[in-house]
């Protein structure tokens, strides 16, 4: 059996913790690849609901989780969130959760940048959490990042805060907020430093282990594809790589590694914050989606965008993320609507295209052309097989394949972990 990397094909948001808890069952171990604590997945277990944004979802499963070097992480949030799920009855030590010792740390004047960023950009926001994960980058393109390893050398540290501060303190000048004092940070990060060392190592290493022995290898995602920092809508994205590719040069792992590629997709659209959105609804209709679909961020606690199920744009996301076969979320939540759209392509002064456009002023004129289908009546809630569909959502599914240029191996029918359609295996290739 193979490996599979599951990476969102939308906007974030599609479900991606009830599939990877679902798929981590059949694996060894969980490995999240980049992103940081800006990702939120919320895993329904039974009768308890974990909201996970660092940890990798299958430590729910007491399965090995590994936070790979593509990972930017704010130490200070991730104990919380250790003690968190801890509270809630989880094992995370380190005999279960491995940390990549060259990860980059995200500092409270990553987080105070960011929000103060955002701030003087006014009614031009990009929709930023504010946690500070694009200033982490930042500084770890420019050289000048802390890292996990870090934490064992107090000089390093100190000589590192010296260039940081320099460059994040004069533009939190410029932009009249506070600045910090290197004595605050290095203090921070010295009490600090025990409680994440011994979860740290080179995770490569243990990742090159498993794939000797042939352990199954579970890759995690944050956000999605049309968030990519190259490839989604810019500049209304995150600030890394979100392609199925990023899973080995995240975690450490050569690229045949990865196996197979599941994109998750839900069976209409959402969206979080600002950004181009072509098929967003403004009416009832986005209403009733949102409402349905308890459309709220795992993370911002903000009310997602709805709107129709954007053929083409996930056709795009199919194609350079990688993706072999995608998971539909969310299809019960289309049922009993009359009819149901699906965008195809768009117009864009007047010409039409077959993808979104990398130019931003293009983007924000781009107006769907739809294709329209009947509803159905009957419930897909809690469905199990085909069987137990409604014929036209069946038509529905297999109307996106066709659309999208790619099956649909997975289709999930509510938020329970057992409701799900397996139509093949991403383990079995």
């Amino acid at each position: 059996m193979g490996n599979v990397a599951v990476i969102g094909a939308q906007w974030g948001d599609e479900g991606k913790g009830k599939v990877v808890d679902w798929l981590a069952s059949r694996a060894d171990i969980v490995v999240r690849f980049q992103g940081g604590h800006n990702a939120g997945h919320t895993l329904v277990v039974g009768n308890e609901t974990y909201k996970l944004s660092l940890l990798p979802s299958g430590l729910v499963r007491g399965k090995l989780g590994i936070i790979g070097n593509g990972v930017v992480i704010d130490p200070e949030a991730l104990l919380a969130e250790i003690e968190r799920v801890r509270a809630q009855g989880l094992r995370v030590d380190p005999e279960t959760l491995r940390i990549a010792e060259n990860a980059v740390l995200i500092l409270p004047v990553h987080s105070a940048l960011d929000r103060a960023r955002e701030d003087a950009r006014g009614d031009r926001r990009i929709g930023t959490t504010g946690r500070g994960i694009g200033p982490a980058y930042e500084d770890k393109v420019a050289r000048r990042a802390i890292r996990i390893c870090d934490l064992a050398e107090p000089e390093t540290i100190a000589d590192k805060l010296d260039e940081l501060l320099l460059h994040h303190n004069t533009l939190l000048r410029g932009l009249g907020a506070a600045t910090f004092s290197k004595q605050e940070l290095y203090d921070r990060l010295l009490a600090i430093a025990p409680k994440i060392l011994p979860f740290a190592e080179p995770v490569w290493e243990r990742l090159d282990e498993a794939r000797r022995a042939g352990k199954r290898i579970l890759f995690e995602g944050a956000q999605a594809v049309m968030l990519d920092v190259d490839h989604g809508t810019y500049p209304f994205v995150t600030s890394s790589n979100t392609v199925a590719a990023t899973a080995a040069s995240g975690s450490g792992t050569g690229p045949s590694s990865i196996g197979t590629v599941l994109g998750i997709a839900k069976a209409y659209t959402t969206r979080v914050g600002a950004g181009p959105f072509p098929t967003e609804l403004h009416d009832d209709i986005g209403k009733q989606l949102g409402e349905r679909g308890h459309e709220f961020g795992t993370v911002t606690g903000r009310r997602r965008r709805c709107g129709w199920f954007n053929a083409a744009m996930v056709r795009q996301a199919v194609k350079v993320g990688g993706i072999h076969g995608l998971a539909l979320t969310k299809l019960d939540v289309l049922d009993g609507f009359p009819e149901l759209h699906i965008c195809t392509g768009y117009m864009i002064d007047g010409k039409a295209f077959r993808h979104l456009p990398a130019g931003q002023a293009a983007q924000a004129a781009a107006q769907p052309v739809y294709e329209v289908m009947e509803g159905w009546q009957g419930s897909c809630r809690g469905a199990r097989s085909w069987a137990a569909l409604p014929a036209q959502a069946i038509k529905y599914v297999r109307r996106i394949e066709e659309l999208v240029e790619a099956p649909v191996t997975l289709v999930s029918t509510s938020p329970e972990r057992d409701d799900t359609i397996l139509v093949r295996d991403p383990f079995e290739g």
